[in-house]
């Protein structure tokens, strides 16, 4: 929106190799919690935090007086206010990557056949239509097995499938997410694995952990729609 606005960042392996970046201070390294003082120090007039990780950094910042941010993007429509919100605080134009967005989505076929997203193996974990991953494949009119489902998984947005519902289900595609516990070769391993229709007509993708499950960035973002548009939206006629 405006790269002279940007004054400090929290560490991340997206940003950790892009050169616009590599002169900003980072507020935290890892997991661990931002620093504080570091924060305050910069002097910022707004800190944006993440729902679910920053809470109670954000929560002590506001208490100290300084204007705080927390945002949850769980579907295309946050991505988007959240875009207009910081472009109205920050004094930018928000059209021109409004308009990036929609050309990320551009499709032409209605696609056919269910798509199984697994993001994990233990336990085997699936977006429903409450997270991100789940909201971009509606956005791309891409029937989820998972969209309508609800449970008590760890991740909220996601479901915990047993086999036997994954084998009932039987996709015509499947997606394996690249996390970074590296569960693919394991969810292949699996006794149900050979048994799915998109493994013997070898509709199987995998796609990176970011983008996909994390927005992570812009550039994430449209890789993943563009992975789907080769991939699920490019097989549709052929299901």
């Amino acid at each position: 929106l405006d790269k002279t606005k940007l004054v400090g960042i929290s560490s991340s392996q997206l940003l950790a190799k892009n050169p616009d970046f590599a002169a900003l201070p980072r507020m935290s390294e890892g997991r661990t919690p931002p620093n504080l003082e570091k924060i305050v120090a910069l002097k910022p007039d707004l800190v944006i935090g993440a729902v679910g990780f920053h809470d109670p950094a954000i929560a002590k910042l506001k208490y100290l007086g300084i204007q705080t941010l927390l945002w949850e993007v769980d579907s295309w429509r946050s991505r988007t206010e959240l875009t207009q919100t910081l472009a109205k605080a920050g004094g930018a134009e928000a059209a021109p990557l409004l308009k990036q967005y929609q050309t990320f989505l551009d499709s032409k076929p209605t696609p056919r056949g269910s798509t199984l997203v697994l993001a994990s193996r233990q336990p085997l974990m699936s977006p429903n239509a409450k997270s991100w991953a789940g909201d971009l494949l509606t956005q791309f009119g891409i029937k989820n097995v998972a969209a309508d489902l609800q449970g008590n998984s760890p991740m909220r947005g996601y479901i915990t499938l047993s086999p036997e519902k994954i084998l009932e289900a039987n996709p015509a595609f499947v997606i394996l997410v690249d996390a970074p516990q590296g569960d693919i070769e394991k969810i292949k391993s699996e006794p149900f694995w050979n048994q799915l229709k998109a493994t013997k007509t070898q509709k199987v993708y995998t796609f990176d952990y970011y983008g996909l499950v994390n927005p992570g960035s812009i550039d994430a973002i449209e890789k993943a729609t563009t992975q789907l548009k080769a991939t699920i939206i490019a097989q549709s006629t052929k299901v």
